[in-house]
């Protein structure tokens, strides 16, 4: 049986420094992971390719590497801080619900995109003197040649609306929100494995805005920032119609012995100082 919920905290505006930089380091971090992981199993000269010489192997393995680094910083201690959404579509979706204050909205989106620069610049650094540079183009993603650019922001769409549909359905009820990492690890691993070939399978804007921003080319850019923000505006339209259900947090793996500075059902360290709730009166703490 399902835990009853604590009494729902409302989300806290104010400044969040800590989580804000813990989101900039965990973007970072599965920038680093996940694209370290592309130059090793697609990366000319790499051994990878040798020794497992099917591109479709070679890609469920991309996929189960990049996504369990998102879903490793998820249940690490700066992932259970910020909440680990790594994607300004996950933070948006939340922030769509009310569950998220605007100056975090700013905060998070802020700390992605920062982090996803470092973490693009780290990769370069770790591999830009090995067998990286071009088979893996950087890390950018763009949609296969031929390939329609409204089919290549449709199959973007979907796969975000899936993805966020995904995280609501696990963090809506307390016995399932701990499983939320490998729900997120097997659901992306499948995309990247399947739709890779046709548009990288991004599903997250700062993942394919930092690595076009670093080599400053920007071929479609917009297909990997409109596309995943809309599907993050259509789950949770269609979230909305599902009455019976409603998130308990905003965490990847909800730990209550962390604040949360968003809005949560579940029990969790009280926010001190942490300013005023939205809507409400000023945090007694």
């Amino acid at each position: 049986m399902d835990h009853p919920p604590a009494a729902p905290q409302p989300a806290h505006g104010g400044w969040h420094g800590r989580e804000w930089l813990a989101e900039a380091a965990g973007t970072a971090l599965l920038l680093l992971g996940g694209l370290s992981a592309v130059s090793l199993d697609f990366g000319a000269g790499s051994p990878v390719p040798r020794g497992i010489p099917s591109p479709s192997l070679r890609l469920l393995l991309t996929g189960l590497l990049f996504a369990g680094s998102g879903s490793l910083v998820a249940i690490s201690p700066i992932g259970r801080l910020s909440g680990a959404h790594l994607n300004p579509a996950v933070t948006l979706s939340f922030w769509l619900q009310g569950k998220v204050s605007a100056a975090d909205l700013g905060g998070y989106l802020a700390g992605q995109l920062t982090g996803a620069i470092g973490g693009v610049a780290l990769d370069r650094w770790l591999w830009g003197g090995t067998f990286t540079r071009a088979p893996v183009n950087w890390g950018r993603t763009v949609p296969r040649h031929g390939l329609q650019l409204a089919a290549a922001a449709g199959i973007e769409l979907g796969m975000t609306a899936a993805l966020i549909l995904t995280i609501y359905a696990f963090l809506s009820r307390a016995r399932t929100a701990r499983w939320t990492p490998v729900a997120t690890w097997v659901l992306i691993a499948c995309f990247v494995w399947q739709l890779a070939p046709y548009t990288g399978s991004s599903l997250n804007p700062v993942r394919s805005l930092a690595p076009d921003l670093l080599s400053a080319r920007y071929p479609d850019w917009w297909i990997y920032l409109v596309a995943p923000l809309a599907g993050a505006g259509v789950a949770t339209g269609l979230w909305a119609l599902v009455r019976s259900r409603h998130t308990l947090t905003t965490k990847m793996f909800h730990d209550p012995r962390f604040r949360s500075v968003m809005a949560t059902s579940l029990p969790a360290r009280p926010v001190v100082g942490g300013g005023r709730h939205d809507g409400a009166a000023p945090d007694p703490g």
